[in-house]
Formats: structure tokens, C-alpha cells, sequence
């Protein structure tokens, strides 16, 4: 995981614990207080709600658990590796850039893309010059790798 996607994950958990739980647990109490609770709408939302954020800061927390941060010094190659910003060009002269990163942290809108996804696979341990061939859902495409960058893309 890179440092700033271990970063947004603590950030998520202590909003989680600070703000959302808090929040949620004081909305049950004033619905609790209405009385029957069998028929309480707001209660049963309320709970169904908190039962999901404790899920999610479960997972976050083993998550974080688990995870091994890795630095993009850490990682400084002239190869595609994970925290790598990656330059590219496709058959049709569009060119990309992408970050390589952990599943947790991807966003293909933001051009973040999972070592674990098509064009993530396809990248690892590639150079600059390399032609690689993509196999995607949509079809296979041919992409060129025009840099490497280790650092801020991250």
C-alpha cells in the first residue's frame, strides 16, 4: 500500500469512529426513546446503519493491520513496479499516464490502477521502449511505455 493510501484509510477510520459513529448512536438513543422499537422505523435504520459502520471499521482496521506501506524510495527502478507513475502510449497515438497501486486504493478515474488489473499486470517489470499487450474485456490493445516515475504521482 502506498503511504497515501494507507494515509486515507486511517483518515476514513478515525471519521468513522469520531464523527459517523457518534452521530449514528445518538440518533438510535433518541429513537430508542420514542418507545416500541418493533415498529421504529428511524430504530431499525439506526441500527442497520451502525452494524455497517462497525463492519467497515473492522475492515479498515485489519486492513491497516496488514498492510505494508512502501515508499516510492523504496521502490526506485527502471522497471514498472508498485507506487510506479507510468507513462503510455497506445496504438492509436492516445497517450495515459497511470499510478500503480494496491487494490484498496484504486480509481481508474483518477488514473490509479490496481497491480492486480489488466493493464496493471501487464506493466510489472516492464522498461521504457517495451510494447505490451494489453488483454482487457473489451480486446487486446498494444501500449508503449514512454517513462517511469517514482515520487509524487504516488
Amino acid at each position: 500500500m502506498t503511504p497515501a493510501g494507507a494515509k486515507k484509510l486511517a483518515d476514513e477510520l478515525t471519521r468513522l469512529l469520531s464523527v459517523e459513529r457518534p452521530k449514528v448512536v445518538q440518533e438510535v438513543s433518541d429513537a430508542a426513546a420514542q418507545g416500541d422499537r418493533s415498529e421504529n422505523a428511524e430504530y431499525i435504520y439506526g441500527k442497520k446503519r451502525l452494524r455497517e459502520i462497525d463492519r467497515r471499521m473492522r475492515f479498515i482496521q485489519k486492513r491497516l493491520d496488514s498492510a505494508v506501506v512502501v515508499t516510492p524510495e523504496e521502490t526506485q527502478s527502471d522497471t514498472v513496479r508498485f507506487g510506479a507513475t507510468v507513462g503510455v502510449e497506445d496504438e492509436d497515438g492516445k497517450c495515459a499516464t497511470y499510478v500503480i497501486v494496491g487494490p484498496d486504493e484504486a480509481e481508474p478515474s483518477l488514473r490509479k490502477i490496481s497491480f492486480k488489473s489488466p493493464i496493471g499486470r501487464a506493466l510489472l517489470k516492464r522498461r521504457v521502449g517495451d510494447v505490451v499487450t494489453v488483454r482487457r474485456p473489451a480486446g487486446e490493445i498494444e501500449v508503449e511505455i514512454l517513462s517511469i516515475v517514482y515520487g509524487d504521482g504516488a
